[in-house]
């Protein structure tokens, strides 16, 4: 959309108000038309200079009245989209009135109402919604699609972001978020809508359009993660000695953790304090386990409770990161990228020591994951492909083995650095509760071993090499931000540096339009001669840029202590090498 000047900021304002039948959002727009002043005009000016942008993954934005914020105008927009895509692209299914979808929420302010006016929309287009009644974690969603052979789904959540925050992720069939072509496909509808079919919520109950689900799919969901566990009876014997202090974050991940783990009689405490669902989420700044400060309430409950493993959830429980105590009853917090070495050598130790290691055995990650899991596989004489970022390009690689290429090779273990792993392929997206569940019997394995979590990952960087990972994030808000943000790589494409952190430049990796097999995005990557790999990619979620950066130091006579300080004086200079070209 071109600049606006005010007076036409101002009509579209007028024209959201018209349309908008909520009347929160409708009066806050009303308030600010009819104040005066610079503040108000551009509070305006964010509200509808754009519209909230549909992009790959669905909706994500602040919470609000206007054209780009979220609120259930621009949800029932979207949802329309979709509806209209889903007939178009399935035409005799929808003939014959049996194109279905699912719909589940987290704990975020307006998640229930959005929830249901998604379903609403779906139902005035003939398509049957099963909507969760209450809050349900996005892996439960993309479960339920593939039990009821649904055409897709919605989520409604802005999983870690801040609270003023909340989205719509959009899944398709096979329980994966979309990818193209539909993401394009439904892109194209949602920007054309001009008409929204609704229904009331009575009329769709009574045309057997909407029907509300809950204890079916929980049960079935909840078999399913203890049938893709390796040892119940180790976890029999022994669940009694492993104590596990766990946190939702104000989220929806207690129903089915504390339920899980309770059933394999593993001692659960949840912080009492971030137990329940809040979409304030008033203990801390961001519920993302990725940041340490959202652990400390779980972390001082597990140094109190002389806890084993401390566990986080995000709000829609996709996202899981652990704590672990040291000998002097501190706590080190293990990064993604360790959690998934650590699942990915659990995985491959145990199906090999219980003869299920497949000959053609493989796992996934991502393109700015450690390169150490490459090394765990190749110890157990498996496979590790790589993927663009997102958990639907590591379900798109499982659908294409499932569907006999490359090979058709065995899926064990998917994950990326930012906290996502699956260990089964009943579920298409990152699984914080199968995660938590893998976990504590990872954890009784290694203590009936003699063993800590952090003992066995030095034991893996004396096999595989130590590796250290960085991660910085540049925001960039407001009308400016993409333009900013796509100088930055333009300059990086047209200007390759020629040494990152003083180690020379070997080899830069463009995926604009695609390469080495993997399908076009805006990702730059930078091979150091030392092996070292620094990647750029702007957020498709929020107007930041992330740089990822992943090194490995070999131990040496020096032993894990010279490495370790090796590899963090190399990400050291990497860092400011990258922040003299962003800022602070």
């Amino acid at each position: 959309m071109s600049e606006l000047n005010i007076s036409q900021i101002k009509e579209r304002a007028k024209d959201y108000i018209a349309k908008e039948k909520d009347p929160d959002f409708r009066q806050e727009v009303e308030k600010l038309l009819a104040q005066t002043g610079e503040e108000a005009e551009k509070e305006l000016a964010d509200r509808f200079y754009q519209n909230l942008e549909f992009g790959t993954g669905g909706l994500r934005g602040v919470i609000g009245g206007g054209y780009n914020r979220m609120n259930t105008l621009v949800v029932k927009s979207a949802t329309q989209g979709l509806a209209t895509y889903l007939i178009k692209t399935f035409p005799p299914k929808a003939a014959e009135g049996k194109l279905s979808a699912v719909i589940a929420f987290d704990s975020r302010h307006y998640s229930a109402q959005f929830a249901e006016a998604s379903a609403l929309i779906f139902a005035a287009n003939g398509i049957k919604t099963y909507l969760f009644s209450s809050l349900r974690p996005t892996p439960e969603l993309s479960f339920a699609i593939r039990h009821f052979g649904s055409d897709t789904g919605i989520v409604v959540t802005a999983s870690h972001n801040p609270p003023q925050y909340n989205g719509y992720k959009a899944y398709w069939n096979d329980g994966s978020q979309v990818i193209p072509p539909h993401d394009v496909g439904i892109i194209d509808e949602v920007n054309n809508v001009k008409d929204i079919k609704e229904i009331s919520r009575q009329e769709a109950l009574d045309k057997g359009l909407l029907k509300i689900i809950d204890k079916e799919v929980d049960e079935l969901y909840q078999a399913m993660v203890k049938s893709r566990l390796f040892r119940p009876q180790l976890i029999k014997e022994k669940a009694g000695e492993v104590k596990i202090v766990y946190t939702p974050l104000h989220g929806t991940g207690a129903l089915h953790v504390e339920k899980v783990l309770g059933d394999l009689g593993l001692k659960v405490i949840t912080v009492p304090e971030q137990r329940e669902g809040d979409g304030n989420f008033p203990t801390v700044s961001f519920p993302n386990p990725e940041e340490a400060a959202a652990l400390e309430m779980a972390i001082k409950l597990g140094a109190k409770e002389k806890a084993d493993v401390v566990m986080a959830t995000d709000p829609d429980a996709d996202r899981f990161g652990i704590a672990v105590p040291n000998k002097d009853g501190s706590f080190t917090l293990v990064t993604g990228n360790q959690m998934g070495v650590l699942l990915a050598d659990y995985v491959f130790l145990s199906m090999k020591e219980l003869g299920k290691l497949p000959k053609n055995a493989a796992m996934v990650n991502s393109i700015v994951t450690t390169g150490m899991q490459k090394k765990v596989a190749e110890h157990y004489g498996a496979e590790c492909f790589e993927c663009l970022t997102g958990f639907k390009w590591i379900a798109d690689v499982i659908r294409k083995w499932e569907n006999g290429e490359f090979g058709a090779r065995s899926f064990v273990f998917g994950t990326e650095e930012s906290y996502g792993y699956l260990v089964e392929t009943e579920v298409r997206d990152k699984d914080g509760v199968s995660a938590a569940a893998m976990t504590s019997e990872m954890t009784l394995y290694w203590r009936s071993k003699g063993k800590s979590l952090l003992d066995r990952l030095d034991e893996l960087y004396s096999i595989c090499g130590y590796w250290q990972e960085l991660g910085i994030s540049k925001y960039f808000k407001g009308p400016d931000g993409p333009s900013i943000m796509n100088g930055i790589m333009e300059e990086y494409r047209k200007n390759p540096p020629k040494t990152l952190g003083g180690i020379e430049l070997a080899k830069v990796r463009d995926l604009k339009n695609g390469s080495e097999g993997l399908p076009p995005s805006d990702v730059l990557q930078f091979f150091l001669t030392d092996g070292t790999v620094v990647s750029a990619r702007p957020s498709g979620t929020e107007p930041k840029i992330k740089f990822y950066a992943s090194c490995r130091a070999e131990a040496g006579s020096g032993g894990l202590a010279a490495a370790k300080a090796e590899a963090a004086r190399k990400l050291d200079a990497i860092k400011k090498d990258i922040r003299s070209v962003i800022g602070n």
